[in-house]
């Protein structure tokens, strides 16, 4: 077995962006950032997100910034989306708006996608009129633990491949972000993996030691405190970075660290073939792969209403006593989304027992007799035998298939069962 220190310096080398590749995309990254800064003075463009952080991976989108002099703009922040627009449309073609908290940019650039993201140049985090207004402040801090570059991007690829990377809505995992500032507080990411392995909930990560010697469950607004792992803002010190993570996702990360301790490997940081594990775990169950087509529009909206879908059917199977091994989902934005569902083969009788209320309860008692006629008493509960609408599980997915409530969040879906 190999020893974690080589393990993660093969993994370094894996996923390191190809030269070519990474010179193309800075050339065009360039080159959008001169057309947008000729000619002005209170609007400069700058490279944003994990570009200008140095936290890129293989390969990566990169963000621009187009920061408006304060001074000028403070009052007109609900307008620079529409001043940038403007900006945009005279210098390039294929110019989309998405609609965000403030909303911001896209130019396709051959087999490259920029975003272009308005935002309001600000010194201090209180000064900020809309969330994007930060970015550039966490840039700042992250460059300045440059020695920890190689750290930050193997907690963004080990999160990555244990599918708990993103914070958007319809993921609820890690932020790039949060794996940063996570690299930092433990120092390497042997250390994250070490602790992550050993955290509780309600762990408090404070790199900058806002809150040292206090308890910050009685000064910190609760609201802001609900997700199983804390991780304060450095730069905002009243922000929980890691606000959006789920406890499902917090778990799956504490299992992978537990498991790549044990076992050091470059396994843990390549990105699973989901299907293709399903498959292998199938051994005598029923595999049903709901492939669905998103709908148009933002990423984060689109990819929300195909979790709903998701959770949907998730729960439906169980309400309707499938037995479930195995569930999961994947989406990479640019595909159709993919759903498992890993249930026992073997069909479900053709009846079900219902359970009733107690027999003291004499007016719901009623009512349950008279839907159900031919009701029967145990140990003083009303039971009934009912007729199973479904007793295969893909017969009960094809059916959701067609509501209306489904055919809303997604334009089709095909269901195939192995």
């Amino acid at each position: 077995m190999k020893n974690i220190k080589a393990v993660l310096g093969e993994i370094l080398d894996d996923i390191r962006p190809e030269e070519s590749y990474e010179k193309e995309i800075f050339e065009r990254l360039n080159s959008i950032i001169k057309k947008i800064n000729r000619g002005r003075k209170s609007i400069k463009a700058i490279l944003g997100g994990s570009g200008a952080k140095g936290t890129w991976l293989k390969t990566f989108d990169a963000d621009i910034f187009v920061l408006f002099d304060y001074k000028k703009f403070k009052d007109k922040s609900s307008k620079l989306s529409d001043t940038l627009e403007k900006i945009l449309k005279k210098n390039f073609r294929n110019v989309s708006r998405l609609h965000g908290s403030r909303d911001y940019f896209q130019i396709k650039d051959n087999n490259f996608t920029f975003e272009i993201i308005p935002i309001l140049k600000i010194n201090k985090a209180e000064q900020a009129k809309n969330i994007t207004d930060v970015s550039p402040l966490h840039s700042n801090w992250v460059r300045k633990h440059k020695k920890l570059i190689n750290e930050m991007k193997l907690a963004k690829q080990f999160c990555q491949a244990q599918n708990v990377y993103g914070a958007e809505s319809y993921i609820r995992g890690f932020s790039g972000y949060v794996c940063e500032i996570l690299a930092v507080y433990y120092g390497s990411f042997q250390n994250l993996a070490k602790n992550a392995a050993k955290w509780r909930e309600k762990t408090v990560i404070d790199v900058q030691r806002y809150y040292k010697g206090k308890d910050i469950f009685k000064i910190v607004n609760t609201s802001k405190l609900v997700s199983p792992l804390i991780v304060i803002d450095p730069v905002q010190k009243d922000r929980n970075a890691a606000a959006a993570l789920s406890i499902e996702k917090f778990d799956d990360f504490k299992k992978a660290s537990v498991q790549f301790l044990k076992n050091p490997s470059k396994e843990f940081f390549a990105k699973k073939d989901m299907k293709l594990l399903f498959l292998q775990e199938k051994a005598g169950g029923k595999l049903i792969v709901v492939s669905a087509k998103p709908l148009a529009g933002k990423a984060d909206v689109a990819g929300s209403k195909l979790f709903k879908v998701y959770e949907l059917i998730h729960n439906r199977l169980l309400s309707n006593d499938f037995k479930m091994l195995k569930a999961g989902w994947e989406w990479d934005r640019k595909n159709d989304a993919a759903f498992y569902f890993l249930l026992d083969r073997k069909p479900l009788p053709a009846s079900a027992e219902i359970e009733g209320p107690p027999l003291k309860l004499s007016q719901h008692a009623a009512n349950f007799k008279k839907i159900h006629k031919k009701s029967y008493m145990k140990n003083g509960k009303l039971y009934a035998t009912i007729k199973r609408k479904f007793t295969l599980p893909e017969n009960l997915v094809k059916d959701m298939s067609k509501s209306q409530y489904v055919r809303q969040k997604c334009m089709s879906i095909k269901i195939d069962v192995l």
